[in-house]
């Protein structure tokens, strides 16, 4: 007879950007958290104190719900004895694991704290996954472009390594951790968390004879990922762990996201016959319907998930980077004060914002000042006036705001209690929850022997165990064994207050943190191994580990290498491809349509970049030509 196999536990990963929207995440049904430390996190303006850190820790556990920190920037040389400092309290302060990319952490004097290997590692192949897992590392993030079948690949590769993956959020052009164009043109590195969104920038497009093809368009950015209907797939094919992106969204936001994945994981947990459990404790409850559609946005797609060749139109936003919003309907009429919809648009309310592209291609929005019938009465005087039959989207919905904003939300966890009295008049509460996998007994011996009352008690007692309401706890059941036994109402409350503390306790105690990994005396991924500046060694400690595995070291990161700033320099390596996303794919007779070598100038800006196309591995590489840079300028 074959074991039955344990079930595996699916986590789903919220951001925060600060205590508060981090607690919010839990409550709405995250399994864990992810957020910023003080310093040396991948979103500089996403970072919180110990204190809060300390705060988050200790609601989260109550769900065996866990706090992972972000330290994922490349550290200098002059800060590896802060970041040493750092993690030490972090660690004291309750964090579960650290989200890294720099290697100096592997050779630092660390308390006993995971490390999980950022999606600023890079990895996309087997082999850097299997390098990663023997360097000590207990999960790995992956590189959002990659498909079903290469997690597998991966996930088959460190089997006994957690595998997490991005479902949800913005996306960048370039792999991550290999983006250096803001480093580049601007002195501000992804890398050290103070990416200036360069993918976002508007471009002209010019072809081989220097023709401009297109102008002003947002040609480097992406569309947001939505992985909702395919959470199966990526469990099936060994994720664990789900991550919303996310850090800088505001607490509506995480909110919604949160718990409209929770609902979608769990529907998955649900159907997979006992392989899939969830990876905390508790059931949210909260006044709204969850909609990632109803959230900021540029619109969805799954990346390359399900499709390593996206067609055309399927992965960038060209028009906008900003959140168009929802499409409610058309025009009829306009003028100067006002906008008529033609029947059949969706209602709108009072304070609602919509928009719409103006002829040159921009957008353009309008506050809903009131609302006469078809008409809209703007907040303000419109500088474009729409053509009749211009498409109108809702990038504000007042009254979900409001809704988002009157709802409460619980987590509670189901508890069973027993209710028995003993020969000697001890009344005694046995208190089970099985989601924590914890078992209580509260005692109170009683002054007497209880008089035998004149009518049933169970209910009135039921009453008075089931009054939770200040504690994350629920009652799923009350077993009476007392009888016609009278109990005051007091002595009841004092019993369930004291099973109640002591199930609080029990959890403390036996809550346990995710065990560290240890860094293998032999890693034969990194032998011979040129490094490059792409590796992104910023500090001694990285040097010696990877020269202590036989990697051939002396390239450090752009951020801190010396040489020249000289041209023709590569800043991006792309799965996505622009010659296909416009349809002109080189290994399709369309690609003639389109004479290379293509280039792009950031529109109005001396800022060049020359687009490189490796057909046969289907990517794109972005090379700068010309850059400055004078900061101010550029922004």
């Amino acid at each position: 007879m074959t074991e039955k196999r344990k079930p595996r536990r699916l986590e789903l990963l919220a951001p925060a950007r600060d205590a508060e929207t981090a607690i919010a995440a839990i409550e709405h049904g995250a399994d864990a958290v992810y957020m910023g430390a003080g310093s040396h996190g991948a979103r500089a303006s996403a970072s919180n104190s110990i204190e809060e850190i300390a705060r988050v820790a200790e609601t989260a556990h109550r769900y065996n719900a866990k706090v992972y920190v972000t330290v994922n920037t490349i550290v200098y040389d002059n800060e590896l004895k802060d970041v040493e400092r750092l993690v030490n309290e972090l660690y004291h302060a309750g964090a579960d694991a650290l989200i890294v990319q720099d290697m100096s952490l592997l050779r630092m004097n660390l308390p006993p704290i995971a490390l999980h290997a950022s999606t600023q590692c890079d990895t996309r192949t087997p082999e850097k996954a299997r390098q990663l897992a023997k360097s000590g590392f207990t999960r790995i993030v992956l590189a959002r472009e990659l498909s079903l079948s290469e997690i597998k690949e991966i996930a088959d590769a460190v089997d006994g390594t957690d595998i997490e993956a991005f479902v949800h959020g913005a996306v960048c052009v370039s792999y991550s951790g290999d983006c250096q164009a803001g480093q580049d043109a601007m002195g501000r590195s992804a890398n050290r968390g103070e990416c200036p969104q360069m993918c976002r920038l508007p471009y002209d497009l010019r072809d081989g004879d220097g023709k401009r093809v297109m102008t002003g368009k947002h040609l480097l950015s992406m569309r947001d990922m939505n992985r909702m209907e395919l959470l199966g797939e990526m469990a099936d094919a060994g994720v664990m762990s789900f991550k919303i992106e996310g850090r800088l969204k505001d607490v509506d936001y995480v909110k919604n996201v949160t718990a409209a994945y929770r609902e979608a994981l769990d529907r998955v947990i649900e159907a997979s016959g006992g392989r899939y459990e969830r990876a905390s404790a508790g059931k949210s409850q909260y006044g709204f319907r969850p909609d990632p559609g109803k959230s900021f946005n540029r619109g969805y797609m799954t990346y390359f998930l399900d499709n390593v060749r996206p067609g055309r139109g399927r992965m960038a936003t060209l028009d906008t980077p900003k959140w168009v919003g929802r499409e409610i309907g058309e025009v009829a009429r306009a003028d100067a004060r006002s906008i008529t919809l033609k029947a059949g648009h969706e209602q709108l309310t009072n304070g609602d914002g919509v928009g719409f592209f103006k002829p040159d291609g921009s957008l353009a929005g309008v506050r809903v000042n009131r609302v006469e019938g078809n008409k809209i009465v703007a907040g303000q005087r419109l500088e474009v006036i729409p053509r009749p039959g211009t498409k109108i989207y809702r990038n504000r919905d007042k009254a979900r705001d409001d809704e988002m904003e009157r709802s409460r939300c619980r987590r509670s966890i189901g508890i069973e209690m027993t209710l028995r009295l003993t020969a000697s008049d001890v009344l005694v509460l046995d208190i089970t929850d099985s989601e924590r996998g914890n078992a209580v007994t509260a005692t109170l011996k009683l002054d007497k022997t209880p008089d035998t009352a004149q009518k049933p008690q169970e209910e009135a007692r039921r009453r008075v165990l089931e009054k939770l309401g200040d504690t994350i706890y629920e009652a799923k059941g009350v077993d009476d064994r007392v009888g016609m036994k009278f109990v005051p109402a007091s002595v009841l409350t004092q019993l369930r207050r004291r099973g109640i503390e002591l199930l609080d306790a029990a959890l403390r105690m036996t809550y346990e943190r995710e065990k560290p990994g240890r860094e293998a005396d032999n890693i034969e991924e990194l032998k011979g191994k040129r490094l490059t500046r792409h590796d992104n060694v910023a500090n001694r400690l990285a040097e010696e580990f990877y020269a202590s595995h036989g990697a051939e070291t002396g390239t450090r990161a752009l951020e801190v290498e010396r040489a020249q700033n000289k041209d023709d320099r590569q800043v991006m390596e792309c799965r996505y491809c622009l010659r296909r996303e416009l349809g002109a794919c080189l290994k399709t007779a369309d690609g003639e349509r389109l004479k290379g070598p293509l280039r792009i100038q950031a529109t109005g800006r001396d800022l060049e970049y020359e687009l490189r196309f490796d057909c046969e591995r289907c990517r794109m590489t972005v090379w700068r030509v010309r850059s400055y840079c004078q900061i101010k300028k550029m922004m």
